[in-house]
């Protein structure tokens, strides 16, 4: 799912709320930011009943491109990292065992 169809799909629900499409977007997008935010300042986003948020540090290392078996210098990165929740996976398995998930 994309942010527009996130966006979309909430205001259709919060239509029986008279809540108007921008301020629906302005919300996601507000949410969105202040994650993205919190990870670039290296703090962890936990959002109860869903999950966390966080960033892993990678340290430099010595690698070797499969392509050509040249060993190359990797610097070291901060990897964005997300662990779902107790109920989120409970969520996700009902889902799927009950017949609901899958393409």
């Amino acid at each position: 799912m994309t942010k527009s169809e996130l966006i979309d799909r909430l205001a259709e629900r919060a239509a029986s709320l008279q809540v108007p499409h921008g301020d629906v977007e302005m919300s996601v997008k507000l949410l969105l930011d202040t994650i993205s935010r919190e990870l670039a300042a290296d703090r962890r986003v936990e959002i109860r009943g869903f999950g966390s948020f966080s960033v892993h540090h990678r340290d430099a290392r010595v690698g070797r491109n499969p392509r050509t078996g040249v060993t190359v210098e990797i610097p070291p990165k901060r990897v964005p990292h997300f662990k779902p929740g107790k109920a989120l996976r409970e969520r996700v398995d009902a889902g799927i065992s009950g017949g609901q998930g899958g393409a």
